[in-house]
């Protein structure tokens, strides 16, 4: 037979504080030992494992409950872990992996971790791969100590989840569960988005209406750009033309003003005033050419007086140079010059060079001074003096004869300035006339140029208002042609064109929505928001009628699954009750659907209420819980008029249970199945046949069976025997038995 299930290892779970492991090689293992030594924590401990969340079901009240609280001998621990081993070689889990370990970690904080194949995963994520082969843990397949006609104790309703489980609806019930919660949320988000867009609708509105005044806005601003375009364009062209005209005769009236300035500056030069400053600069230089004459005959007398002495001097004087200076002195005077320079050429020395030369400067000095000491003037140097004196004279008497002329000119000049002057005098005053009319023409004119400064002035103003009124449409009066009549026309036409514009600017301003694109964006962004949301809704709408077709189909399915594994389950239930029994019969029936009962009456099963199908103070019922249909049991005993489960003693209790448990574990066998002292209320007969039961549903399932009963210890191919020294620590001892016995044979 293939076994599914390989080991299971326990470390600081409950009374196994070190590291225990039960490695499974035989079809049925039976676990024993004395009452007290930790058996039922192994059971447990797969609870445990496989994902139990009722404390309850663990004989604990909190998770640290289930880790090793220390000895004497052994400090406590902080942790508990429980590692279960699978054989996933033939796929029995939906993973890719031969070996597949879950494993559950509880700390003293109540904190829980779950591992797969060491990877920390979610509860939910180990529930949904054991649910696919049919593994859960808790219900029919871990049977716990007591616990045994827990099945015929439990509610219709409790019977009939037992039995979907055993019938491996469990997967589809998860399914089921979670497109419901999947509805629920998506009917949470429907609500949601219808109250979003309930909270919309009146903005929504409120933008329409905003929007539509903007279109109004705007069919006025499109009139005003219409208008401020053939305004602009006229007052543009008609500025142009005015400013131009202006200019040309600006710089006419200035052209002629500088000219007749001109006029007047040449005609106050000829003026009296003008013609005596003129008269004294030429008297002034009449006066400065009369000085310089009178210099210049002072200069030529003392000069004939010069020449005259030369010459006399001349006609006395026969002394020549070489009567002055003796011949061999002078030699003498050559050689020791010579010496002196000669030494000095020879000499690298720079500095005795230089001193050599200032030598030789200074006795020639000396030399010439000596000469002109004694030496008396030559009838050379009287010569030259003569010819000197001659050619200054001469100079002196050609400017004397020059400023002459040059007073004669300046006479002639005054007498002609002064007739001048009264001619100028009275052109003069034509001409200034005349500039002051010309002036008062060029004052008119840069009058009207200025008012047209201040009317481009205000056409710039009236641009940028049109700009920030109608935008960059406003542009469009520069690219127009000038509109036929706008340089001809009245200016008061053009004045009422601008009366128009203004009053079309007061409405558009008193309408208060500027350009309005702010508040159109905003409706385009909340009408795309309110479609967008519609089609969320529609969206959401269509998967929830989904998950409702996926519901009933679940629904469906399982409902088809229960009802033919019902039929199997009562075919195999007859056939073991009648096996345990000697006869009789026994029936799982569906009853008429109730409403879900309220969670607290629930809970009060949990608190040790015993009863049969229906149990008293239950009879509360929440009109919006969904509708369900438990199951009843019926028993037959042979040679007894027994028909209710009440009236049964607690063998007979303890063999239906049996008998039922094994018949729902026959449609759809688990891989495996604990039981935990199953048999503690058998006699010794019904034992053995418990045993036979056992070895058949060994055939099909892995069984872990924790006993007392020897018929069952026999029925098993290997034996772990649970014991607990003094430590208070559970211990294993193994024996395998089908060894053992082949060993005896």
């Amino acid at each position: 037979m293939f076994l599914s299930l390989r080991s299971i290892e326990l470390v600081g779970f409950k009374s196994f504080g070190k590291k225990t492991e039960l490695i499974f090689g035989s079809p049925i293992v039976s676990v024993v030992g004395p009452n007290g030594s930790g058996k039922s924590n192994v059971a447990e401990a797969f609870r445990f494992v496989l994902g139990e969340q009722s404390m309850k079901s663990m004989r604990s009240k909190k998770g640290e409950d289930l880790i090793w609280g220390g000895s004497p001998a052994l400090a406590r621990m902080n942790r508990a872990g429980v590692k279960v081993v699978f054989d996933n070689s033939k796929r029995l889990l939906d993973i890719d992996f031969k070996e597949v370990s879950v494993e559950r970690v509880v700390h003293r904080d109540g904190l829980n971790e779950y591992l797969l194949n060491g990877s920390q995963v979610r509860l939910k994520d180990v529930i949904r791969l054991l649910a696919g082969a049919n593994i859960g843990g808790s219900g029919y397949q871990i049977i716990s100590q007591g616990e045994a006609d827990r099945i015929l104790n439990a509610s219709p309703r409790e019977r009939r989840e037992m039995v979907e489980d055993a019938l491996g609806l469990k997967l589809y019930q998860h399914k089921k569960a979670e497109s419901e919660r999947k509805l629920e949320e998506t009917g949470v988000n429907i609500d949601k988005t219808k109250s979003l867009r309930r909270e919309l609708a009146p903005h929504i509105n409120f933008l329409r209406t905003q929007v539509e005044k903007i279109e109004k806005a705007r069919e006025l601003k499109e009139d005003l750009a219409a208008k401020l375009s053939d305004y602009l364009a006229r007052e543009h062209a008609w500025i142009t033309q005015e400013d131009a005209r202006l200019t040309d005769e600006v710089r006419a009236h200035e052209s002629e003003l500088k000219k007749l300035m001109t006029s007047v500056a040449e005609a106050r030069g000829k003026r009296g005033t003008a013609s005596d400053t003129a008269i004294q600069e030429l008297r002034g230089k009449l006066s400065g050419r009369e000085g310089k004459l009178a210099e210049a005959r002072r200069e030529s007398e003392r000069l004939a007086r010069e020449l005259g002495r030369a010459e006399g001097a001349l006609e006395a004087t026969n002394v020549t140079v070489e009567q002055i200076v003796p011949v061999p002195h002078v030699r003498q005077f050559a050689r020791d010059i010579e010496a002196s320079l000669s030494d000095a050429e020879r000499r690298d020395d720079m500095s005795a060079v230089r001193n050599v030369i200032a030598e030789v400067r200074g006795r020639i000095k000396s030399f010439i001074d000596g000469l002109a000491g004694m030496a008396p003037e030559t009838n050379e140097e009287v010569r030259r003096q003569v010819e000197t004196l001659s050619g200054s004279l001469e100079r002196v008497q050609k400017e004397e004869s020059a400023l002459a002329g040059e007073l004669e000119e300046l006479r002639k000049k005054i007498a002609e300035v002064r007739e001048s002057g009264f001619a100028a005098e009275r052109d003069l005053i034509e001409l200034e006339s005349t500039v002051r009319e010309a002036q008062g023409k060029l004052g008119s004119v840069q009058s009207a140029r200025a008012n047209i400064a201040l009317a481009r002035q205000r056409f710039e103003e009236e641009v940028r208002e049109g700009i920030a009124l109608v935008g960059a449409a406003i542009h469009a009066w520069e690219k127009s042609e000038i509109p036929q009549g706008a340089l001809s026309e009245e200016r008061s036409v053009q004045e009422k064109r601008r009366r128009d514009i203004e009053r079309l600017k007061i409405k558009i301003e008193e309408s208060g929505l500027g350009n309005g694109d702010q508040i159109v964006t905003e409706f385009k962004q909340t009408k795309e928001r309110d479609e967008f949301l519609a089609k969320e809704l529609m969206d959401l709408e269509k998967s929830a009628a989904s998950l409702k077709d996926i519901i009933a189909e679940l629904e469906k399915t399982i409902d088809v699954r229960f009802h033919e594994g019902l039929k199997l389950i009562n075919e195999a239930l007859n056939n073991f009750f009648a096996k345990l029994f000697g006869g009789g019969d026994a029936k799982l029936t569906v009853e008429q659907p109730r409403r879900k009962m309220p969670k607290d009456s629930l809970d009060m099963d949990d608190e040790g209420e015993e009863g049969g199908d229906l149990p008293a103070g239950r009879q509360e019922w929440d009109e919006g819980e969904e509708l369900y249909a438990g199951l009843s049991i019926s028993v037959s005993l042979p040679r007894k008029k027994i028909k209710g489960l009440e009236v049964l003693s607690g063998g007979e209790r303890a063999l239906t249970s049996i008998a039922l448990i094994f018949s729902m574990t026959q449609v759809n066998p688990p891989p495996f199945l604990i039981l935990d002292e199953t048999d503690a209320a058998l006699d010794e007969a019904n034992s053995k046949r418990y045993a036979d039961m056992i070895r058949e549903l060994g055939a099909k399932s892995q069984l872990i069976v924790i006993t007392h009963n020897r018929a069952t210890m026999a029925a098993a191919g290997e034996l772990y025997g649970v014991t607990m020294g003094q430590d208070g620590v559970s211990k294993l001892l193994s024996v395998k038995l089908e060894e053992a016995e082949k060993v005896a044979k």
